[in-house]
């Protein structure tokens, strides 16, 4: 092979290389735009739900929370999102988790979990495992009869 051979061969990897990096990301990026907007969404939310907490001095109802939710910029990629208001009473802690939506993504980067709401604002990404455990730590008895349900 002369050296315009070998130089050609290099670019044409490089090129191929380069194509399958740039498909790759674009089919990770609707994921990632997707959890990127549920979880400003859900920050958006944690904003309002701290400020009813701070002028009401308890968590809103489910039915404000369902109210401001088609206000919520992102408001669609939350899905379907699990509201806790009912099961907190003042001997929670904050880091109780408060509401929560289940994220099931196919891709390289990402992959099943949980956008979590806790009661002190914060907001997170959980591996499902992880948040299985800790929602079962926190759940009493008739909240884990009735969700099942």
């Amino acid at each position: 092979m002369n050296k315009r051979q070998k130089t050609i061969l290099i670019d044409f990897t490089a090129v191929i290389v380069a194509t399958a990096i740039a498909v790759v990301a674009m089919i990770n990026f609707k994921d990632w735009i997707n959890r990127s907007e549920a979880t400003r969404a859900m920050q958006q939310l944690g904003k309002i739900v701290l400020q009813y907490r701070k002028d009401h001095g308890s968590a809103p109802p489910e039915s404000y929370v369902d109210r401001i939710r088609e206000n919520l910029e992102g408001h669609v990629r939350l899905g379907s999102l699990q509201y806790r208001a009912r099961w907190i009473d003042f001997e929670s802690t904050p880091d109780e988790i408060l509401a929560y939506t289940e994220k099931n993504y196919h891709s390289l980067l990402f992959g099943k979990g949980f956008i979590v709401l806790r009661l002190n604002g914060t907001i997170e990404w959980m591996e499902k495992q992880q948040f299985e455990t800790l929602l079962a730590q926190q759940q009493s008895q008739i909240e884990k009869e009735l969700t099942q349900k």
